[in-house]
């Protein structure tokens, strides 16, 4: 392949809770021995979950490696070996308390792919029914719908600055659902 690289060898540098660090010595394209350091994530879900008065439920939680509050749509982490199907619903359920009758995929995003294998499955559902959140332990998140054109302004104002909740949202409305 023209531009593949070839791994010689790798080696963990670290190994977390949430990710692994490697240290992988390659041979590029064009013949040159280098080095990749890749960070390995299990991966995750995005929703864009559309509330029956036609609203958006985003969340607002401390980003402890930000240092700030991050506004961003539900999402989370992929249990090793979790179907993505599965996540999305338990993970809307523990973040914002809703559940969703209807489901669709909107496909996947790389974080990123110059550095980490993190790969987000979004989502859009809709036809909610409040029936209570319950977040994981030590994660303190607050959700609240609210309109798409205030969610549109809160990103062209900077108040909404998460990939992934850009992401999300733009491939909903690319691909014509109701926002």
């Amino acid at each position: 392949m023209e531009f593949e690289e070839k791994t010689l060898g790798s080696e963990v540098k670290f190994e977390g809770r949430v990710v692994k660090v490697l240290k992988d010595d390659i041979i590029t394209s064009d013949g040159h021995k280098s080095f990749r350091e890749v960070v390995v994530h299990n991966g995750g879900v995005v929703i864009v979950a559309l509330t029956n008065d036609g609203k958006i439920l985003l969340t607002k939680q401390y980003r402890y490696p930000l240092k700030d509050v991050n506004i961003e749509l539900p999402a989370g982490k992929l249990e090793i070996g979790e179907n993505p199907d599965d996540a999305a619903p338990r993970e809307l359920e523990e973040e914002t308390g809703y559940r969703a009758k209807n489901w669709k995929s909107l496909g996947f995003i790389y974080t990123s792919p110059g550095i980490c294998t993190e790969k987000l499955y979004l989502y859009y559902a809709s036809d909610l029914e409040f029936v209570g959140e319950h977040p994981d332990e030590g994660e303190v998140i607050k959700s609240k719908a609210f309109e798409p054109s205030q969610v549109f302004k809160m990103i062209k104002n900077g108040e909404i600055n998460d990939s992934k909740t850009i992401c999300a949202l733009s491939r909903a409305f690319c691909k014509g659902f109701a926002l």
